[in-house]
């Protein structure tokens, strides 16, 4: 059983496109009237806050030099300052969380990349060579503003060596000591986002979902820097940066995939998996690789000659630190080909659909199917033998016989597209799946209509009404009625019957009733002579629908409802074989003196707009 501790962050967040806007109503909301403004791209931001501006410090720097803070701070009190905006990325965050450390004003932190220090506590510092680290909740900004539209003109390079660093937040709170289910979930979200924002960001820098999923991913991967412990990659680039002089998000680039290929192997397999890919640790080396980032530490100036000394007595350490020195590849953690080249060529390939859903629709399912391939090291055999069965379902399928819709029934999936489609207003009557025997055009015929023409079954009287929300009858709506016979078949699967049978196409009376006879429905097997049914006897599963009745029913100015109702009392209403029974739609069927039954129902039509 798991146990951990979550102390999350406490900062107002204020995310999308144009929120820049309501930095003054951010400011006002703190009480504050005098404004240090802090960055050296921050006119807009001045324009927003217009008179509370009280200074401007423009002389940010890496690594929060003490000297540089020192400065900012005469700022504070020549000017009466009360709060403290930072815009901008790391260094002015970390300018602004150092002034508050000394002074106790809040920060506001307007972050223009996606360093991530905007949501945590921690606040690094150099001075004489040296980075210190210390944690301190009171040092995490009130708020934070995420205005996507101030990324958009980020040049490639930063925001590819600026994203990775986000991913190295995301990366290291998988594997740290203080790892919980929440920032867990944070982490693999963070990863999917940025790994699959960054690529198109190196084509289209411009493109503002893209940057909207990025900023996303960045934020998410704060909230794990600042829930978590860092660990050897953050130890490691403090070093780097603090002693060394290696600019920050480039080092971060550099090192991760190298510190990744030493770390927990459950971490990453959560990680290859959130990323598309079959070995995390070389996907991020060649993802950086492929969109530009720097290769290695000596690209960055560090001197082979340094090593030793940063690695201390600790041999890991050091070979890690060896490895991203030189730029190498890492050796695989999985000897299984990496997929994430060929995927992401696959998804680029639908970029000139001329709808942008398809393009996007195709994409995901060819990133799902690519992950379902590696994760389960699918064999050429297995694949060969999927084929097979879609191609016999496809063989199968007729006017009279629909076997792909049945293998959508038996795997949720209808149920599933029902549920997202139909089931969004609580007060309309539940839908359901349309099922694979549905026929257009049933006969019409009149209210009080024998659907069953003499055939064998117990009697059942249906009296139905179609209303709106508020109650009101509906006249003139179309109810196609269709169901089994006693035997679980219906007519289309009978070739000896002539013309339709326990189907037909009703009209409601002014007042929104109709009513027909029919006969009782009972549990029937699905199709199961096919290949659906193939895989349910593989997969120990029974093909029967617990007994119901069909209903759609249409009216102008309202939802086509598609649904059905289900006999209480029946066989296999808690395993139906498409699994779909909901339980409002399980109805009395009560006896009546002579044996027949009846059923009463009132089916609720939402607006056509709602």
């Amino acid at each position: 059983m798991e146990s951990f501790v979550y102390a999350g962050p406490a900062a107002r967040v204020v995310f999308g496109p144009g929120t820049l806007s309501g930095l003054r109503d951010e400011v006002d909301r703190l009480g504050a009237t005098r404004v240090l403004l802090l960055g050296g791209r921050a006119d807009r931001a001045a324009d927003v806050l217009g008179p509370l501006v009280g200074a401007r410090f423009e002389g940010v720097a890496m690594h929060t030099p003490v000297g540089v803070t020192e400065g900012a701070l005469e700022l504070v009190g020549a000017h009466d300052v009360d709060c403290l905006v930072s815009v901008g990325g790391g260094s002015s965050t970390g300018l602004g969380k150092a002034l508050t450390a000394r002074t106790g004003l809040p920060l506001v932190a307007v972050p223009t990349t996606y360093s991530g220090s905007e949501m945590t506590p921690i606040l690094g510092e150099t001075a004489d060579g040296k980075k210190t680290t210390r944690r301190d909740p009171a040092l995490a900004p009130r708020t934070v503003i995420y205005d996507v539209e101030l990324t958009l003109g980020m040049p490639v390079g930063l925001t590819v060596t600026s994203g990775l660093n986000a991913m190295a937040h995301a990366v290291e709170a998988l594997y740290s000591p203080g790892a919980n289910p929440a920032t867990d979930n944070f982490a693999l979200e963070a990863i999917t986002r940025l790994g699959r924002a960054l690529p198109r960001l190196a084509e289209r820098p411009d493109d503002p979902d893209a940057r909207a999923d990025a900023l996303l991913g960045a934020w998410l991967a704060g909230i794990c820097l600042g829930t978590v412990g860092m660990g050897l990659h953050h130890k490691l680039c403090h070093v780097l940066g603090g002693t060394y002089g290696l600019p920050h998000s480039e080092t971060h680039a550099v090192l991760l995939p190298h510190v990744m290929a030493a770390s927990s192997p459950a971490a990453m397999g959560r990680i290859a998996a959130a990323l598309g890919a079959t070995d995390a640790p070389t996907a991020v080396f060649d993802l950086a690789t492929r969109l530009g980032a720097p290769g290695s530490l000596v690209e960055l100036g560090l001197a082979e000659g340094d090593l030793p000394a940063i690695a201390g007595s600790d041999p890991r350490v050091l070979a890690v630190l060896e490895e991203a020195w030189r730029g190498d590849r890492p050796a695989p953690l999985d000897d299984r080909p990496d997929l994430s080249a060929l995927t992401e060529q696959v998804v680029a390939s639908f970029t000139g659909a001329a709808n942008p859903r398809t393009a996007e629709l195709l994409g995901d399912l060819v990133r799902r199917l690519h992950g379902f391939v590696v994760d389960n090291d699918l064999t050429e055999a297995e694949w060969l033998g999927a084929i097979d069965f879609l191609t016999r379902t496809g063989r199968l399928c007729s006017p009279t016989r629909q076997e792909f819709v049945l293998l959508s029934d038996t795997l949720g999936i209808s149920s599933a597209v029902d549920l997202l489609t139909n089931s969004r207003s609580p007060d309309t009557t539940p839908s359901a799946v349309l099922g694979p025997f549905y026929v257009e055009g049933p006969p019409a015929v009149p209210s009080g209509a024998n659907l069953a023409e003499g055939l064998p079954g117990v009697p059942l009287r249906a009296d139905v009404r179609i209303t709106d929300l508020d109650g009101r009858p509906i006249a003139d709506a179309v109810v196609d009625v269709w169901q089994s016979n006693q035997d679980g078949f219906y007519d289309v699967q009978l070739p000896e019957l002539e013309g339709p049978v326990l189907r037909a196409r009703l009209r409601s009376a002014e007042d929104g009733t109709l009513w027909f006879r029919s006969i009782l429905p009972s549990e029937y097997p699905i199709p199961d002579d096919g290949p659906v049914g193939q895989m349910l006897r593989a997969t120990g599963r029974h093909p029967y629908r617990a007994p119901h009745l069909h209903f759609m029913i249409s009216a102008p100015g309202h939802r086509k409802l598609i649904t059905q109702l289900f006999v209480a009392g029946g066989r296999y209403l808690d395993s139906d074989a498409v699994f779909g029974v909901k339980d409002d739609l399980i109805v009395e069927f009560p006896p009546a003196a002579d044996g027949s039954r009846t059923v009463e129902f009132t089916f609720r039509l939402g607006a056509a707009n709602g």
